[in-house]
């Protein structure tokens, strides 16, 4: 079998397939070979390209009318937050009230109030502000998901607390901004994953305040550890145990730090996938080990 016909001037492009037709350059049998990825209804890409959000972005910019931007994760991945965004989630687009555009498969196309102050360019790309993406987040997504963002935006520097609470100074009627109130309070920076965040937002709805990433220290002033959460008071170390701790060199390093903790005074609770799914019992977990 010949291999696929593969036009040099589509080769690492992502373009219209009715416009590779229309030139001559494919037909639309070649279009349904290998040397082509399907992104979007009418739009491919070259097949030697990785299949990740940047080329799904430069579909999705082809099939958008000149009022929509990019907003939401694609917006946040736009401005540095790249792990808020995976080719697995659609591509996020907001248009303008009143424009018409969509359902597109593999888009999710929001019809919302633009002001131009919401837009900026960035490498090219035209998408919401970093405070208009963080606020989208925050009001659009559930609370510990956005929180989750929302930690990731303020340690990447892409927006800053101040910015979030004079652009939540709306009326308290705005859509959402209670919801994202909420979210920024609970926001912190300092939270080094995405299940540390959520696990922090399921303690503080319980009513409980840790100290993220808390720097343990002996009598002497001696570093012990950093922990991921730390009731300093009651000595008590909440943490997120992974499956990557699994490993038998990490496990080794893992019990050595445990009994330096627990040489200076600690306890530890640790908190796995499957606790996250049960916070009843792992909230009531907690609040034993702090009451004992």
């Amino acid at each position: 079998m010949p291999p696929p016909l593969r036009p040099e001037r589509l080769r690492g492009r992502v373009f219209r397939g009715a416009d590779a037709v229309r030139l001559g350059l494919l037909t639309p049998a070649a279009l349904r070979s290998s040397a082509w990825r399907r992104l979007y209804r009418g739009v491919y890409a070259d097949a030697a390209l990785p299949d990740d959000v940047g080329v799904r972005v430069r579909g999705a910019l082809l099939l958008m009318p000149p009022a929509a931007v990019l907003s939401g994760r694609t917006a946040a991945w736009l401005h540095g937050a790249v792990e808020l965004a995976d080719t697995a989630a659609p591509v996020d687009v907001s248009v303008p009230t009143g424009v018409r555009f969509g359902p597109v498969a593999g888009l999710r196309v929001r019809q919302v109030a633009l002001p131009s102050t919401d837009v900026v360019e960035v490498r090219t790309r035209r998408c919401t502000s970093a405070t208009r993406t963080a606020l989208d987040l925050a009001r659009d997504e559930p609370l510990a998901e956005a929180v989750v963002a929302l930690d990731v935006l303020l340690a990447r520097d892409v927006v800053t607390r101040a910015e979030l609470q004079h652009a939540l100074a709306a009326p308290p009627s705005s859509r959402g901004i209670r919801r994202a109130r909420r979210a920024v309070e609970l926001a912190d920076p300092r939270a080094e994953s995405p299940q540390e965040s959520r696990l922090r937002v399921l303690l503080a709805l319980a009513g409980l305040t840790p100290v993220p990433q808390y720097t343990v220290r002996d009598a002497e002033g001696g570093f012990v550890a950093r922990v991921d959460l730390a009731f300093p008071d009651q000595r008590l170390a909440v943490e997120y145990d992974g499956a990557w701790h699994g490993a038998p060199q990490q496990l080794a390093r893992d019990r050595r730090r445990l009994n330096r903790l627990t040489a200076a005074g600690w306890r530890v609770v640790f908190v796995t996938a499957a606790d996250l799914r049960d916070p009843e019992a792992l909230v009531a977990r907690v609040v034993a080990a702090l009451r004992s």
